[in-house]
């Protein structure tokens, strides 16, 4: 069977991970195969790679505020993928989604997990969410 394949068989979402963090050139190469991804007329979504644990629990909880639940949504990961896109191009959602199917098929390849998390645009265009982001921008995350 093709590798690539073979990969998008097997990645799977993964909800309990490690508390190391993922190493820096592993990142990258994570968000190299995000900006690789299809896009419409060259309109590339930003990738924002937030490793401060502190930046990430307090996102972690507006994130789950926006459902009034008090957990951990992002399970213990010690790296969150911000994907944003400019709310003004008709096709920011859909890029945004391939740019998130990239990140996650990737991550898995290099032997790390993920999960796709919702709830970042409600999060960001939220009172809270304002000072950590322009309202011109569709988030989504991995």
């Amino acid at each position: 069977m093709n590798e690539v394949l073979k990969a998008m068989e097997e990645r799977r979402s993964v909800r309990k991970y490690k508390t190391d963090m993922v190493p820096k050139d592993i990142i990258e190469q994570i968000i190299d195969a995000g900006l690789y991804a299809a896009n419409g007329m060259g309109q590339k979504p930003i990738i924002v790679a937030v490793t401060n644990k502190e930046l990430r629990d307090k996102l972690s909880k507006m994130n789950a505020a926006v459902e009034g639940w008090n957990v951990d949504l992002f399970y213990g990961a010690s790296v969150v993928l911000i994907v944003l896109a400019s709310k003004d191009w008709i096709n920011c959602v859909y890029d945004g989604s391939l740019v998130l199917g990239n990140l996650m098929l990737v991550a898995h390849c290099l032997g790390t997990g993920s999960c796709w998390i919702h709830r970042a645009k409600q999060e960001f265009d939220s009172h809270e969410g304002e000072g950590n982001s322009k309202r011109t921008w569709r988030h989504g995350r991995i």
